[in-house]
């Protein structure tokens, strides 16, 4: 049997739609549906079926579905160890957005240059979620927003890069005082619920500074395009270039301001691709010191 086929089942299972699948697989919604037909001939039974505009597995694919994810595991697992003296097999990362642009691209160059043989897959997404499918395996590691609460033990945090808050505001308030603009001025927040977001809603309360809300959205080059267009100002950590192109806003510094934003890596203590981890950490280290 083959395992692609069984992650193509997997993928369409959670996504709940053959394009959706496509499109995480980089195949043609046609090559989709041929796996899935493929493993249901194979197998002898109907896995999805359509239900309104969505796929759902049935109770033939829901009985199997998290056994097909334990042995994609588990093979992915047996080639990184038979790959051990080479440094070779599959790894799966997650990655904040500001990371995925600022700082991944250097790090995954320099990886390839060394380690040839990685597989990189890689999923973008929230700091909490990826935190959470490295700690119950589906990722093998992530560059996320170091967590503000203890740690399971089974996870380490690799220290990547810290990021003052600023406050970013159009061309013209140069020479203005980031605590009067944060007074008077409309104000577009980083989303409270993200740990980013979190940061600098404590250095508002820190201050005492309510400021005039109009937007609040998880999504730091947006906010940065909305405060290029005049729709107000923001604080947010001053994140890894690239910045989106075209911006004319400038950056403050923040009186009082100590808390920083940090950005790194979380991986499990002990993992089957140990070996793989260890090589995206110290290529990791070496992007930053350069």
């Amino acid at each position: 049997m083959d395992t692609r086929f069984l992650e193509t089942f997997i993928v369409v299972a959670e996504r709940h739609s053959l394009a959706q699948a496509a499109q995480r697989l980089n195949l043609t919604p046609a090559a989709v549906a041929q796996r899935i037909r493929a493993l249901e001939t194979e197998l002898g039974v109907r896995l999805l079926v359509r239900s309104g505009r969505v796929m759902r597995p049935t109770e033939a694919g829901f009985a199997i579905l998290e056994r097909c994810r334990d042995l994609v595991r588990d093979t992915r697992d047996l080639k990184a160890m038979a790959g051990t003296a080479t440094i070779s097999g599959e790894m799966r990362l997650g990655a904040i957005n500001t990371a995925l642009t600022g700082l991944v691209p250097g790090i995954l160059h320099r990886l390839a240059q060394d380690f040839p043989l990685i597989e990189i897959f890689i999923r973008p997404g929230a700091s909490m979620d990826l935190y959470i499918e490295v700690l119950n395996g589906a990722l093998d590691a992530a560059f996320i927003i170091e967590p503000r609460f203890p740690m399971q033990k089974t996870l380490t945090f690799n220290t990547l890069r810290q990021e003052p808050l600023v406050l970013i505001g159009p061309r013209g308030f140069e020479r203005a005082d980031p605590l009067e603009l944060l007074r008077t001025q409309p104000f577009i927040r980083y989303d409270r619920n993200q740990w980013g977001g979190h940061i600098a809603d404590e250095y508002l309360r820190e201050i005492g500074i309510r400021p005039i809300e109009r937007y609040e959205l998880d999504a730091l080059e947006a906010i940065a395009v909305m405060v290029n267009r005049g729709l107000g100002i923001s604080v947010v950590p001053d994140w890894a270039p690239p910045w989106p192109a075209g911006l004319d806003i400038v950056k403050l510094p923040l009186p009082r301001a100590s808390a920083m934003r940090t950005v790194g890596i979380v991986a499990p203590r002990s993992s089957p691709r140990a070996n793989l981890i260890a090589a995206l950490l110290q290529t990791s280290r070496a992007a930053m010191e350069a």
